[in-house]
């Protein structure tokens, strides 16, 4: 679900550190160095990388924009390969009779039927189109705020990676710990004290 979406799923961050010289320039770089590839390769399984929220499948930042005021807005596009199971069960079926056949035999070895299964998966991920995920992300530089529209643990994981990668800044998901240590205006101690709190399970 995305930004403009009527609903929302939404990962909270806080950016730890900052950008030292041209925050817009080194924020460009990045993208443009992390963006997803034009040109999809026919082998990966996966490929993620970054695309300007206007234009998901042409991931040109120089053309379209991705700063609006103090904010910074862009997308993380994943694609990824997925051969249904049952696929690659017919295909290892029908190339293990062909083989049978060409070889007068009536069984095959173990390692001949892994060489096989290599092939049928190489051959059916060359075929197999990429199906995209575009999942839009919202930073707020000054207030060190970063929002990632989705909450799936997979996504959460590659962008948590991708970001730090890209920008050189590690980005901390927030809950109500994290939100005490990186949001909150409460002193040391009272910090120390809320780090120790433990659940309390009432029963009436």
């Amino acid at each position: 679900m995305g930004l403009i979406s009527s609903t929302h799923a939404i990962s909270r961050y806080h950016v730890e550190g900052n950008i030292e010289g041209s925050i817009l320039e080194e924020v460009r770089d990045a993208l443009i160095k992390n963006a997803i590839p034009k040109i999809e390769s026919e082998y990966d399984e996966i490929s993620a990388g970054w695309v300007p929220v206007e234009s998901p499948y042409n991931p040109d930042f120089e053309k379209f924009p991705f700063q609006f005021g103090t904010t910074f807005l862009f997308s993380l596009r994943i694609d990824k390969k997925s051969i249904p199971a049952k696929l690659v069960q017919k295909h290892i079926a029908i190339e293990i009779e062909k083989k049978k056949e060409n070889s007068g035999r009536d069984f095959l070895s173990k390692n001949e039927k892994s060489e096989i299964k290599e092939m049928v998966m190489d051959v059916l991920m060359h075929k197999m189109p990429s199906i995209p995920n575009i999942y839009d992300v919202l930073w707020q530089y000054e207030e060190q705020n970063l929002y990632l529209f989705t909450t799936q643990k997979a996504a959460n994981e590659f962008f948590e990676t991708i970001f730090l990668k890209s920008f050189k800044l590690k980005p901390i998901r927030l809950f109500p710990y994290t939100i005490v240590e990186k949001k909150s205006k409460f002193t040391a101690t009272q910090k120390d004290r809320l780090l120790t709190l433990t659940p309390f399970k009432y029963l009436r």
